[in-house]
């Protein structure tokens, strides 16, 4: 396993900015060690890296990101942290059913509102 590993292989290997990464170290979820001016990422924020990026996947915010990392580093651990994860999971899966539900409503309202023209036009001779 390798000791470290730098910010340009981190950035092509998860596809991301500097900047991002960056803004993960200020944000407190990942911590490089410092040599001089460059950054070293162990394999643990490697690790890190790949759960953020699996996170903001599924449509995580980066507090909630960061309160199921901290889970995992203070009590109640892992136990908390996949507890809190399908919690979490949970709420998006329902925000994600309304948001379905919502724009099934607007289609058909758009459905609607389409047909009435249509019928309108035909009402005045107007062919479409």
């Amino acid at each position: 396993m390798r000791e470290y590993y730098t910010i340009t292989e981190l950035t092509r290997e998860f596809d991301i900015s500097t900047r991002t990464l960056r803004f993960y170290e200020d944000e407190g979820l990942i911590h490089p060690v410092r040599r001089g001016r460059t950054r070293l990422f162990r394999p643990s924020d490697r690790h890190l890296v790949r759960q953020i990026m699996r996170g903001k996947r599924l449509g995580f915010s980066i507090n909630e990101i960061r309160e199921i990392i901290q889970m995992y580093r203070e009590p109640p651990g892992e136990v908390g942290q996949l507890k809190l994860m399908i919690k979490r999971i949970e709420e998006k899966r329902n925000d994600l059913r309304q948001k379905r539900r919502d724009l099934e409503e607007t289609l058909a309202e758009l459905d609607h509102a389409e047909e009435s023209c249509v019928e309108r036009l035909v009402e005045l001779g107007v062919t479409t």
